[in-house]
């Protein structure tokens, strides 16, 4: 059996998952089709997994985070339907994986996450291919962007107890969340528009994150 080159070896392994994971399941949309073929999960992914990078399945990334499986980034990008002039705040920067993909789709991302290292990372790689749509902050996500603002898009990259009250004064009206909720082992994955009076939320599946720790998520311990 011939040698292929590292590239040609993931290119090969990201047509595989683009195939089967995303476009075989119920993957439709195309700017996300295009977006998950376009950043290169490997250069997210410690050198130990590298062989599984196109695997769908989570892969740990250190500080007892994870980078999610590609169906669901992709399943949690589609659902929050991302257009070209939306701001986006992702709470959860992790490997930076997520963010990238969003950075694809949106004018401008807003990230945060609690662990510097992993901020210093995922900034590091975007930086390597060319995003610089993206704004990092490290801090408590549960309690929002530092800064008075408000977002077209909200998206929680790990398992909240309820969408955080900060989270819901900082989305605009008409306005979309998608967040796993929920406090046991398996969560509801939920699409949330905003409404003057409330949150609106649709059920897509269950899922399994880690959790949000915050002043508006889970207690540490």
């Amino acid at each position: 059996m011939p040698e292929y080159p590292n590239k040609d070896r993931f290119a090969a392994a990201r047509e595989r998952m683009l195939r089967w994971h995303l476009r075989g399941r119920d993957i439709t949309d195309p700017r996300v089709l295009a977006a998950m073929a376009e950043v290169p999960r490997e250069d997210f992914v410690p050198p130990s997994h590298l062989s599984q990078a196109y695997a769908d399945g989570p892969l740990p990334i250190g500080a007892g985070q994870t980078i999610s499986q590609p169906y669901i980034v992709a399943l949690m990008t589609q659902e929050l339907r991302v257009t070209g002039d939306c701001e986006v705040l992702e709470i959860g920067t992790g490997s930076g994986y997520q963010t990238a993909v969003l950075a694809r789709l949106a004018g401008k991302v807003y990230t945060i996450e609690r662990f510097a290292e992993l901020s210093q990372s995922a900034r590091a790689v975007l930086a390597g291919l060319g995003i610089s749509n993206v704004e990092f902050h490290v801090g408590d996500g549960s309690c929002g962007w530092p800064e008075q603002r408000s977002f077209d898009r909200i998206m929680i990259t790990a398992a909240v107890p309820q969408v955080p009250s900060p989270l819901t004064k900082q989305i605009v009206d008409g306005g979309t969340i998608v967040a796993p909720v929920g406090s046991g082992s398996v969560q509801q994955l939920v699409a949330f528009e905003k409404t003057p009076d409330q949150l609106i939320g649709r059920f897509i599946c269950d899922v399994r994150f880690v959790r949000v720790l915050g002043l508006y998520g889970f207690e540490e311990g």
